[in-house]
């Protein structure tokens, strides 16, 4: 078996990761799922028993006196046991590469105080060559028991990693992704000092002294970021490409380990998207890709035409979107672009990361050549600058219909910019778990009056009008599905506290972020989305009915069954 479906067949068993409606079409069942409990999301059918499916394709949908027929010796029959199958779960936006990166290096998500990051780095150290670059991921000052001494702004300062890396470049991310923590062998390396000056759109950060602290904001990462490509790009290619390859596997595996078939990568290097169309074309994407191109606008022209694919690789890849270009940066990181000042930071209304220009342009070239934008706006100003560039740009080619253009995260909105997302088919992309993560500290940030009125307003924009898909934004947010579901219709935080209950989605609403909905927003609702006779065969079952069960046993739900084109791709070890 190709080398991506054999690791995740491998992951698989350790975790264990292990009346019809429409014309019936001709021909006996490959695959039969029966005595389940069926969402079908298609409104002229929606309840079911039984999915007949041949080879890729749903060929029928009902009751099982219906579907018998479809099956003869040859046809695998799987009893659901009455669990709940649902249209294979979309994952609306998230990092695949990245992902896949995290899951290689030191995971910084369970750390509660920087002293445990400092220790997890001092054991990588004991085993790393001098020079040898030594990264982690998933870092958040908010979530630690304890503030750092020394600190600002709540940040460390970089001495007590500094002495235990003397010899490695350290880099830890931000878990947002839109910050960096580095060690002073690093800051020596890059010759950042007292006297270097901040970069447009970031910030070193420093202590009262004017030193940096080994806090680098926004666009001030992109010197480290950059210097640890340059390192990696000194292996030889083939090393390169068996460690790309080995990222496609681990970010696939983790996915449909969690009941995800399609996956939303908001952003990936022409170079990257070259490596996926090779793997698309040889068999080896385990799961389906929507992938948005991450390029400065300069790097688009001459291009786009050239790597835009829809179904490419038999269904695998579509590359037919630009994001995510970061117009701002994240909350967590006092970043978001916000119309006023931030209330714990008030001399800040955060950065502009990426020029509006180079979002213009780059929305003229995305009309011209058939592209959506699916553009990060976390701020309120961020979200109407895009507003603006959207209306512009469409108000310019008024032949131009049903583009679809996309805002991620829209996190924090002025009320007077909720209405237009619908007035122009904006679709609004949401994370429905950080309401509940940032919930715990983006009241300090924001202040009271400003957080209700324009934070995480999740329930408004379902009754604007407008289209909401739903993410996790992984590797920023675990990606399994029932974790999210769970904190977009509960609101609940961990510490039990509810984040402004009125803005919680139903549960119907939220299976639809995650399926008719993201299907809808990548032009796909012809083949996925819901489960009807001529449609891919993408489905995921859970082992308890995550729409019926008590709001506190949705958490204890696992996935049984992921199937993308009528293939199990992973199957529970006691379905």
């Amino acid at each position: 078996m190709k080398r991506c479906f054999t690791l995740i067949l491998i992951i698989s068993f350790l975790g264990t990761i292990s009346g019809c409606r429409g014309n019936k079409m001709n021909g006996k069942a490959d695959l039969v799922l029966r005595h389940g409990k069926i969402l079908t999301m298609d409104s002229a059918n929606p309840d079911a028993e039984s999915i007949a499916i041949k080879g890729e394709i749903i060929i029928a949908v009902g009751k099982d006196k219906d579907i018998n027929s479809y099956v003869d010796k040859k046809t695998d029959v799987i009893d659901l046991n009455g669990r709940l199958a649902v249209p294979g779960l979309i994952e609306g936006h998230g990092h695949f590469m990245s992902l896949g990166e995290s899951l290689m290096g030191i995971d910084l998500r369970p750390a509660r105080t920087w002293e445990e990051i400092v220790d997890l780095v001092a054991r990588a150290v004991e085993s790393a060559e001098p020079g040898e670059w030594i990264v982690g991921r998933g870092w958040h000052q908010d979530k630690w028991k304890k503030e750092p001494v020394p600190s600002v702004e709540g940040l460390p300062l970089h001495q007590s990693l500094s002495r235990i890396s003397q010899q490695n470049p350290v880099m830890l991310i931000h878990v947002s992704g839109h910050g960096v923590f580095v060690n002073e062998h690093l800051l020596s390396k890059l010759g950042i000092s007292r006297h270097t000056p901040n970069p447009k759109g970031g910030e070193i950060v420093r202590d009262s002294r004017g030193n940096p602290t080994g806090m680098l904001r926004e666009t001030a990462q992109d010197q480290a970021r950059a210097a640890l490509e340059e390192y990696r790009a000194r292996r030889p290619s083939e090393v390169i490409e068996d460690e790309l390859r080995q990222k496609v596997c681990l970010a696939a595996a983790e996915a449909i380990y969690k009941g995800v078939t399609t996956f939303h990568d908001m952003g990936e290097t022409f170079a990257v998207v070259d490596l996926l169309k090779k793997m698309a074309e040889e068999g080896e994407l385990p799961l389906r890709l929507c992938v948005s191109i991450q390029e400065p606008a300069e790097e688009l022209e001459g291009k786009l035409g050239k790597y835009r694919m829809v179904g490419h690789g038999n269904g695998f890849l579509t590359v037919r979107a630009i994001g995510e270009k970061v117009l701002d940066g994240a909350l967590g990181t006092h970043g978001g672009w916000l119309l006023e000042p931030y209330s714990d930071f008030p001399q800040s209304t955060g950065f502009n990361v990426t020029p509006v220009s180079d979002i213009r342009r780059s929305a003229e070239l995305a009309i011209q050549h058939g592209y959506q934008m699916a553009i990060q706006g976390i701020g309120d100003r961020a979200v109407r600058e895009l507003l603006d560039i959207y209306e512009e740009t469409f108000a310019k080619h008024p032949e131009k219909k049903d583009l679809r253009w996309r805002i991620e995260h829209c996190q924090v909105i002025h009320p007077d910019d909720l209405s237009r997302f619908a007035d122009l088919g904006v679709i609004f992309s949401i994370r429905g778990v950080f309401a509940t993560s940032d919930g715990l500290w983006v009241v300090k940030r924001l202040g009271e009056k400003r957080t209700h009125e324009r934070g995480y307003l999740y329930q408004s924009m379902m009754q604007s009008g407008a289209v909401v898909i739903n993410g996790t934004d992984p590797p920023v947010e675990d990606i399994n599905p029932i974790i999210n579901f769970y904190r977009t219709v509960t609101r609940k935080m961990t510490d039990g506290r509810v984040f402004y209950p009125e803005q919680r989605l139903t549960r119907q609403q939220a299976l639809e972020t995650y399926t008719v909905n993201p299907a809808y927003a990548a032009f796909e609702e012809d083949i996925k989305g819901s489960l009807m006779p001529g449609k891919l065969a993408d489905i995921t079952v859970f082992s308890k009915d995550i729409m019926t069960v008590p709001e506190d046993e949705i958490l204890s739900a696992k996935v049984v069954y992921t199937i993308i084109g009528g293939q199990i791709k992973h199957r529970a070890e006691s379905p």
